[in-house]
């Protein structure tokens, strides 16, 4: 089994500052409780217009009974189950996601974050119903963590990637490790791995 890459994420912010931060309208829909996100949860997404969806983590596949929580932005392009979906861009709001890594004999639980950031937003990709998160290769800062991160949009950048009239060669150089500062890392060896929920 392939161990997955961000297989949980936060969203630890009030609608209004959620609101605030992506310029939507209130109220917003209900969020959902509890500020750390798994796959099959439900949660916000912005897919253009003044009003969020929320929708569940994880598109499904015919193939494979375990829903696709992240797509490979080297390969999304050519992926069938990802292809039609290049123009139903998505913004996956964040305060944090999570990694694990060893140490010794032990798995550390990593929050990471863009240092002073606050609430950013992942790309993401949707079918209306359930979305995927992308990822690509991690930024140096954080390579020691993992081989894959998820991709943090710069946020200037957002609004281009949810402009479903721009095709998508135009915004695939925006899928690139986050390089717009410093990330902050806090470990906790007491929580333990979730194991390998998906290959």
């Amino acid at each position: 089994m392939i161990r997955p890459m961000c297989s949980r994420y936060e969203m630890d912010a009030k609608p209004e500052e959620v609101a605030r931060r992506f310029g939507l309208e209130l109220p917003l829909p209900p969020l959902p409780s509890g500020s750390e996100l798994r796959p099959t949860d439900r949660a916000l997404v912005i897919a253009g217009g003044p009003r969020p969806l929320v929708l569940g983590w994880g598109l499904p596949a015919s193939w494979d009974s375990r829903p696709l929580i992240n797509a490979r932005a080297e390969t999304i392009e050519v992926r069938k189950t990802f292809r039609p979906l290049l123009t139903n861009r998505c913004l996956v709001p964040a305060s944090a996601y999570f990694e694990w890594r060893r140490r010794d004999r032990r798995k550390l639980k990593c929050r990471i974050a863009p240092r002073g950031a606050g609430l950013w937003a992942l790309a993401g990709l949707t079918d209306g119903e359930f979305f995927t998160i992308i990822t690509c290769s991690p930024s140096p800062a954080i390579a020691h963590i993992h081989g894959r991160m998820p991709v943090i949009l710069e946020h200037q950048a957002e609004g281009a990637w949810i402009d479903g009239s721009r095709p998508f060669p135009e915004v695939a150089p925006l899928l690139a490790p986050y390089w717009g500062g410093e990330f902050k890392v806090e470990e906790d060896a007491g929580r333990p791995s979730p194991g390998p929920l998906f290959s």
